[in-house]
């Protein structure tokens, strides 16, 4: 950042110079600086990101976390691509750099993804112990991690089911009461949590998260047809979204799309084949 400061005062002095030269001399230098002011146009800083991250923790996802190469991996296209590395050094680690445009990515340790962040201008913070794993600081990754923490809420309340069926008949309520009320409870968490996502998607389709958030967190054919539907031509372009779209609308399973672990609260991750486990009286 110092020598985009010093080129342009640089430049300011050099044409400071040249006016009072044209000034001075009454010569005719306007082509020289009509040049000058496009050259002065093209000199220009990048955006500057700084990625500060902390853990509590010693182990992340069953692996050592201190001294661990962490990979910073950007959605590019239709593939997550390394953008930036560093160790893990005290629980501390830190990706810093130039950014010539806007990323949905994830963090990696190794070939294991720890946490999806948006790489973006400004000062960003990485928060990692036993109770959450959150980013912070700058506004999408702010606005993100707000979706994350209800989406989260809505995992936990679905993954209390399997603690209630259990216990609801210690209490004697026969088993077909039992799976009328859970069964209801469930397809009303999954409705509100396909809502959640849906409006999530459609209110950021002029940003990186839409696409990503579309490919790790949709649920069916009809759900992905309805944000399509309002989705504008760029959005429906972009080569993540039109590749995930033919994986999914050709009966495929979609590849090369990470996915955050299960959240710290919700350490199971139960899915919807879990539930429906659960409704029929099944154990995990």
């Amino acid at each position: 950042m110092r020598k985009c400061f010093k080129l342009r005062k640089f430049f300011f002095i050099v044409q400071y110079n040249i006016v009072h030269l044209q000034v001075q001399n009454n010569e005719p230098m306007k082509n020289f600086s009509y040049l000058l002011v496009f050259v002065m146009a093209l000199v220009s800083c990048s955006d500057q990101y700084t990625i500060q991250g902390t853990s509590s923790v010693t182990v992340v996802d069953g692996k050592v976390f201190d001294g661990s190469k962490l990979y910073l991996k950007v959605l590019k296209d239709t593939d997550f691509t390394v953008y930036d590395s560093c160790e893990v050094v005290h629980g501390q680690f830190k990706f810093a750099g130039l950014l010539d445009t806007t990323y949905m990515a994830m963090l990696f340790m190794g070939d294991q993804p720890v946490m999806p962040l948006v790489v973006e201008k400004g000062d960003i913070s990485v928060c990692i112990d036993d109770m959450q794993r959150k980013v912070s600081g700058s506004p999408l990754n702010d606005r993100l991690y707000e979706f994350l923490e209800k989406q989260a809420q809505m995992d936990n309340r679905k993954a209390d089911l399997q603690r209630r069926y259990p216990q609801m008949l210690l209490e004697g309520i026969d088993e077909q009461t039992i799976d009328a009320q859970l069964t209801a409870e469930a397809e009303a968490i999954m409705q509100q949590e396909d809502s959640l996502v849906t409006d999530f998607v459609t209110t950021n389709f002029d940003n990186v998260m839409a696409p990503y958030v579309m490919a790790v967190m949709t649920t069916s054919l009809p759900q992905i047809e309805h944000i399509m539907s309002q989705a504008p031509d760029a959005f429906k372009t972009n080569p993540f979204v039109s590749k995930f779209y033919q994986a999914v609308a050709g009966g495929e399973e979609p590849q090369g799309v990470p996915a955050a672990p299960a959240d710290a609260d919700n350490p199971d991750g139960y899915d919807d084949a879990a539930i429906q486990d659960i409704l029929n009286g099944r154990s995990q």
